[in-house]
């Protein structure tokens, strides 16, 4: 049995990063910690930490990336919750064993060097959960 440690961060998927960035630094005064592309994933994200989590804005590299997708069904707005867990493959063999549906089976690369993993929409009431290990 795992458990999840805390909410590491709330994904919110915007159409312009440097526009979206200006209401969490000059509106709510919190700090934006540099940004990453992360190609497999064909998106640009920026971690602003608040407190003990993050909000993780993503911004799509290219129109058939994850990003693009969800925005033009959805539009703009909080695409995941990620939970923090202390060790991901022992949390994803228990889904496992669980018969929850994931997306990913095993852990792939996240932003800021994260093992993550998707928990798949449909097993969670529609919400996209993450799993996120950090080391």
């Amino acid at each position: 049995m795992f458990k999840a440690l805390k909410v590491d961060h709330i994904g919110i998927a915007v159409k312009d990063l440097e526009q979206a960035k200006k209401f969490y630094t000059e509106v709510l005064g919190l700090q934006a910690m540099g940004e990453e592309v992360v190609e497999e994933q064909k998106v640009r994200v920026c971690f602003i930490p608040c407190g003990d989590s993050e909000v993780e804005l993503l911004e799509s590299t290219s129109p058939d990336g994850p990003i693009a997708k969800f925005i033009e069904k959805k539009g703009e707005g909080i695409q995941h919750v990620a939970f923090r867990v202390e060790n991901l493959e022992a949390a994803l063999a228990t889904l496992k064993e669980q018969g929850i549906r994931m997306i990913d089976e095993k852990p792939r690369y996240g932003a800021g060097g994260a093992s993550i993993a998707f928990v798949h929409p449909k097993a969670t009431g529609s919400v996209l959960v993450e799993l996120s290990e950090r080391k």
